[in-house]
């Protein structure tokens, strides 16, 4: 069953030493990331999964001590998921390496932790499929989501500006703030992947574990440095 859950968004720029000289302008994001982390072990779970966004190939599951690598962003810099006396051959994506750094910064040794690579354009049935699966698997289920909104907040942004950014990152704000699996699990797949929502599928995982839990959420922060969407929230 479901206990916890935390969501956080997933750039590399998250991590200082990728960040440069822009680290800075995202440190209060990363302390909002923490808090939320410090949700999960709050709720005492006996087992946590990290999601996060992949392209295909990048899909399934990576076990506790694999590593996480940012040298294809320039820094030398590697981080294990959880600790494991061996690592596992199979290298983390970009963003389940975001996640295990930001485990890293809470020493996380809470309970044992694993993470699934869900790919960007899995269909949402599919996902709240997995999200149930995952949450039967254990009494006291906690979960770590990554993902982004809209990548088109502005002309500057990944994607350009579309019209349509700004609404549909305000409706997945109200939506994780809420804890309303029924309007994460409503987001359409089309709009989603147009504005190059990397969360999309990840927060429908979320929101098949999450039926029947009754948990409650809360948004702790929401920004677009630039010009994408990012969201930090817990649910509890």
């Amino acid at each position: 069953m479901l206990v916890a859950a935390a969501l956080c968004p997933c750039p590399p720029l998250l991590v200082p030493e990728v960040a440069a000289g822009a680290a800075p302008e995202l440190d209060v994001l990363r302390a909002a990331c923490l808090d939320a982390i410090g949700v999960l072990a709050a709720a005492r779970p006996d087992r946590l999964v990290v999601l996060g966004p992949v392209d295909e190939a990048g899909g399934g599951p990576y076990p506790q001590g694999a590593i996480g690598s940012f040298r294809g962003f320039g820094v030398d810099l590697e981080v294990p998921l959880g600790a494991a006396e061996t690592a596992p051959n199979r290298e983390l994506p970009p963003s389940l390496s975001v996640g295990a750094w930001l485990l890293s910064r809470t020493d996380w040794d809470d309970a044992p932790v694993e993470a699934l690579g869900v790919a960007r354009s899995l269909p949402r049935d599919r996902c709240l499929a997995m999200g149930q699966e995952i949450a039967a698997a254990a009494p006291r289920v906690a979960l770590l989501v990554l993902g982004d909104g809209s990548a088109c907040r502005t002309v500057k942004a990944p994607g350009y500006f579309d019209e349509r950014a700004e609404a549909f990152d305000a409706g997945v704000a109200s939506a994780l703030g809420d804890a309303d699996i029924a309007a994460l699990a409503a987001l359409d797949e089309e709009p989603a992947a147009g504005l190059q929502a990397s969360g999309r599928a990840c927060w429908q995982v979320l929101a098949g574990a999450a039926r029947g839990a009754g948990l409650s959420g809360r948004l702790l922060r929401e920004e677009a440095p630039y010009g994408v969407g990012y969201f930090v929230a817990a649910w509890s």
